[in-house]
């Protein structure tokens, strides 16, 4: 991931009902949500719903399939992932186990994501 790329995905995160949603998400992966499923337990309306989604879509942290009448939406647990990974790159000047205890804690709550496409 590039600086570019961390700031667009951090931007989307940075409003809270986006980071609602990837929350949302994120607790519902593998199988993901409908769109009105996400308004519904955020009670909130099913088009400020799907501005929210369009945005955390275009910052590659959601991903969408058609199911039927419904669109399905999944948190993108790779682009999390290189979003955490951009963030402590370089961690601790150089003392890597300083950050060991971070990185062990990341590890154990999103083993081996799956790709987002």
């Amino acid at each position: 991931m590039d600086t570019d790329s961390a700031i667009i995905a951090l931007s989307a995160l940075s409003q809270s009902t986006r980071l609602e949603i990837f929350r949302l998400l994120v607790r519902h992966e593998p199988d993901g949500l409908p769109a009105g499923e996400v308004a519904r337990q955020l009670d909130l309306p099913q088009n400020t719903i799907s501005v929210h989604l369009g945005t955390l879509a275009r910052a590659g942290l959601l991903t969408s399939q058609r199911r039927s009448r419904l669109i399905v939406y999944r948190a993108c647990l790779v682009r999390l992932q290189e979003l955490m990974l951009f963030l402590v790159k370089d961690c601790c000047a150089g003392n890597p186990e300083l950050c060991t205890p971070l990185i062990a804690d990341l590890s154990a709550c999103c083993p081996s994501p799956e790709s987002c496409s």
